[in-house]
């Protein structure tokens, strides 16, 4: 992806998948998820550390996900209008500064300092970075989506083993390790971003006139962001449920200890990277309404189920429902792009702030809610979330006509 290269090959790259730079920002969004995964997989240490309740580890998740979510609209909104190659390169030097600062962090407001710098990373890094795969996509949007979905859900699923093999063993000192991902994630997006401004620079991605006319009314574009954010909030809110308090669910229940109930984050995790990736292709080929469909409502006899099983059909049950729910994402992410084409960085960064911002609010209640009850209460609870998606039957029909 070096400069000459990218500028002599701009015009065949706006017509076809660009494969190694797809799998390039994949590399930059595995390594982005990797260090954030690093605050949720921590919070047993830190918890006991510091003696933290059940509500303070929501509000350090709180927020985390609302440093991550609330810049990213505006953040999105502004680089359509003034692209930045290597904002997404800069952004990991934030994240640089919070993995350092949460290493030697010596109480809960210095965590929530750290965890608010790697937070600020990302909500620079997903709007311009969703972009790049956009018009790296060849017209394979779904296919684009899930390769760099595919690197950010990978990075989640890594974190928690990386962080149960050394740290938690070690101490939090050995946090400090995982500045060596944002450093390489720095020279991994500066390249991209290379490749990026010579692709603007050579006006390689213009706005053609079948894409700009609206592939639906205003009232059909309201209506259906209001009910893709409203899947957002069920999956979100779920999935938050997992990400953050699964481990203390499974030690509460299962009386195993704090790296045991790490590998069951994992599996999770794990099937949601597989999920995604499947879920985008098969958008492209069935329409996402499908992967809708199957991925929201999919996971509700799953769900329903997890809060009574034993050990092994929890392992079995996580699975399941990581590989189902995750599929959805691309499919819903692309569908709210291909709403306003002109608007991708917006688009991109509305849907992935209000992901992290609606499970940064839901971590906080959660957490509030298992202090004044009990964390089995929580799942029993949340199982009925993925019930929301019969909304899904409201989204309108797509003109197949303005599809590319």
């Amino acid at each position: 992806m070096n400069k000459p290269v990218a500028a002599g090959a701009v015009a065949a790259d706006a017509q076809k998948t660009v494969f190694a730079v797809l799998f390039a920002i994949s590399a930059g969004h595995f390594l982005n998820d990797l260090m954030q995964s690093v605050i949720t997989a921590s919070y047993p240490l830190l918890k006991e550390n510091y003696r933290l309740s059940f509500t303070q580890v929501g509000i350090i998740t709180l927020v985390f996900q609302l440093t991550a979510s609330i810049f990213q609209p505006f953040v999105g909104n502004y680089t359509d209008k003034n692209p930045k190659p290597y904002a997404f390169a800069i952004a990991m030097c934030f994240s640089l500064a919070g993995i350092l600062l949460l290493s030697n962090a010596h109480g809960f407001i210095t965590i929530l300092l750290a965890v608010s710098f790697i937070g600020i990373g990302s909500s620079i890094f997903h709007p311009e970075a969703s972009k790049v795969a956009f018009l790296a996509s060849g017209g394979k949007r779904g296919l684009a989506q899930s390769i760099f979905q595919l690197g950010g859900n990978g990075g989640s699923a890594m974190g928690p083993l990386l962080v149960a093999a050394f740290v938690i063993p070690f101490g939090q000192g050995y946090i400090a390790w995982f500045s060596i991902a944002a450093l390489l994630a720095v020279f991994l997006l500066y390249r991209v971003g290379v490749w990026y401004s010579a692709f603007l620079q050579q006006h390689a991605f213009t706005k053609r006139k079948e894409v700009r006319e609206a592939p639906y009314t205003r009232k059909q574009v309201i209506m259906a962001v209001t009910i893709l954010l409203v899947l957002i909030f069920s999956k979100y809110v779920y999935m938050t449920s997992i990400s953050s308090y699964l481990t203390f669910f499974l030690m509460d229940k299962f009386h195993i200890n704090a790296a045991q109930s790490q590998f069951y984050l994992f599996l999770f995790l794990g099937a949601s990277a597989l999920g995604t990736l499947l879920g985008g292709p098969v958008g492209d080929r069935f329409g996402r309404k499908i992967v809708i469909w199957f991925s929201i409502l999919g996971i509700a006899p799953f769900t329903l189920m997890l809060p009574y099983a034993n050990l092994f059909w929890t392992g079995i049950l996580v699975t399941l429902i990581g590989l189902i729910l995750a599929s959805a994402f691309s499919a819903i992410l692309v569908y709210a792009q291909e709403l306003v084409p002109d608007k991708v960085g917006m688009i991109s960064g509305l849907f992935f702030g209000f992901a992290f911002g609606i499970a940064g609010i839901a971590s906080a209640l959660l957490g509030k809610l298992a202090d004044s009850t009990s964390i089995a209460y929580v799942y029993s609870l949340c199982a009925y979330l993925p019930l929301i998606g019969l909304v899904t039957v409201f989204l309108p029909r797509r003109n197949r006509k303005t599809v590319h």
